[in-house]
C-alpha cells in the first residue's frame, strides 16, 4: 500500500522560496514586469497592478473555455505537471504547485491529485489541504468557482498568496468594510461573511468546522447545487476568500466588465489590468463600481 503524503510542519514556506528560485533559473517562471498603483475610494485604498503577463493568462483561459465548447474529454491541466513548478506534497489528495503565471510573488496552486472539476462545491479534503498551508505562512486563501468568476482552468485548485498583499497599507485592503457579522452594508452586492474565532484554525477538527461555515455562507448567498456527473457543483459562480480571521463569499453574474476582468482577489480590494486602457475603466467608474457589476445585485 502507498504511503500516504503529508507535508511535513514548518517546511512548506522555505520548499516555495527554494523553488521559486529554482523555477526563475530553469524558465519556468518568466519576470513579470508589474507596476502598482492605488486608487482610494470609499476608505479603502484598492490596489491595481498592470500586470505584462496577464495577456498570457487571458490566453490560456480562452483556450480552456473553447475546450469546455468543444465538449472535449477533460484533460488535466496540472498533471503531468512541470517539476520545475512542483513545491510539496500537501497530503494524499492534494499537491502544491507554483503558479506559472503569478503575478505575486510565491503564488501557490492548491491542485487535487484527480481530476475534479472547478465547478465542483469545495469539500472536507480542500478545506484540509488549504489550512495546512495556511498554518505555514500568512496568507490569503481563494477559490474562483467557474469561468465567470475569473477561473482560468477546468480542474479544480484553490489557491494561496502572501499577506501582506500590497507594500504599503492593510494587509488585505477591503477589511476596513468587514466589521459586522453575516453581510456588510457597505458592500453594495450580493454576500455572506464569517468570522473565525482566534483558536478555531488550530483545533484538531479546523476543516470539519470550516467545511461547515462555508456551507452556511453558500446557503446565506442563495448560491444552490446540481449533479453535474456525479458530482455536486455550484449553480451560480462565486468567489470564496479565506484568511484565518475570516471567510468572504460572493455570487458572480459574469466575469469582467469593460474588458477588465475579475477575481476572487478583486475582493480583498487587489485589481490585475493588462494596460493602461484598463486601469483607466478602473479609474473611471471606480473600483466598487467594477465590483457590483462583476455581483450579483445585493436584493436578489
Amino acid at each position: 500500500m502507498e504511503q500516504q503524503r503529508r507535508l511535513i510542519a514548518g517546511t512548506l514556506w522555505p520548499a516555495v522560496v527554494r523553488q521559486t528560485e529554482h523555477a526563475l533559473s530553469r524558465g519556468a517562471l518568466q519576470p513579470i514586469d508589474t507596476q502598482q498603483s492605488v486608487i482610494d475610494s470609499g476608505g479603502i485604498r484598492f490596489l491595481v497592478r498592470q500586470v505584462s503577463s496577464l495577456a498570457r493568462k487571458e490566453q490560456q483561459r480562452e483556450q480552456a473555455r473553447k475546450l469546455q465548447t468543444e465538449r472535449r474529454p477533460q484533460a488535466n491541466p496540472f498533471l503531468p505537471y512541470d517539476p520545475d513548478l512542483f513545491v510539496a506534497d500537501i497530503c494524499d489528495t492534494h499537491l502544491a504547485l507554483l503558479n506559472k503565471f503569478n503575478v505575486i510573488d510565491h503564488h501557490l496552486l492548491i491542485v487535487t491529485r484527480e481530476f475534479a472539476r472547478q465547478a465542483a462545491l469545495l469539500d472536507l479534503a480542500d478545506f484540509e489541504a488549504l489550512l495546512t498551508c495556511m498554518a505555514e505562512f500568512d496568507g490569503i486563501g481563494f477559490y474562483n468557482a467557474g469561468a465567470e468568476a475569473g477561473a482560468s482552468q477546468p480542474h479544480k485548485h484553490l489557491q494561496i498568496v502572501p499577506l501582506p498583499l500590497g507594500e504599503t497599507g492593510l494587509p488585505v485592503p477591503i477589511e476596513p468594510l468587514l466589521d459586522a457579522e453575516k453581510r456588510m452594508p457597505e458592500l453594495p452586492f450580493r454576500h455572506a461573511f464569517a468570522r473565525f474565532d482566534a483558536d478555531e484554525l488550530t483545533r484538531a477538527d479546523a476543516a470539519t468546522r470550516v467545511l461547515s461555515r462555508y456551507r452556511t455562507l453558500l446557503e446565506a448567498a442563495a448560491i444552490g447545487a446540481v449533479e453535474i456527473d456525479g458530482a455536486w457543483c455550484h449553480a451560480t459562480p462565486y468567489n470564496l476568500l479565506v484568511t484565518r480571521r475570516w471567510m468572504l463569499l460572493v455570487p458572480r453574474s459574469r466575469e469582467r466588465v469593460e474588458g477588465v476582468s475579475v477575481n476572487a482577489l478583486g475582493f480583498a480590494g487587489s485589481f490585475f489590468v493588462r494596460d493602461a486602457a484598463q486601469l483607466d475603466v478602473i479609474e473611471r467608474l471606480g473600483p466598487m463600481t467594477v465590483l457590483e457589476r462583476v455581483a450579483l445585485p445585493a436584493n436578489t
